[in-house]
């Protein structure tokens, strides 16, 4: 698993280091990010809609948002 720390980072930085990251990884891959920017509630979900990824946790914690994401 490869865990991004986005926190503190604004649109499109997250968009941008998860992209970097699911190049590194095989499918079915697991990406763990951490983020502070309420945006990528949307962002990255519809980012792997586009991309064909799969988004498959999303745990909003009072100042930080995790998002699981794997690799299709």
């Amino acid at each position: 698993m490869i865990h991004i720390d986005a926190k503190r980072l604004l649109c499109p930085m997250p968009v941008i280091r998860l992209s970097e990251a699911i190049a590194k990884v095989r499918e079915g891959g697991i990406i763990q990010m951490t983020a502070t920017d309420p945006g990528v509630l949307h962002d990255i979900p519809a980012w792997c809609k586009v991309h064909g990824h799969k988004v498959i946790e999303i745990d909003e914690k009072t100042d930080e948002i995790i998002l699981i994401v794997e690799k299709q």
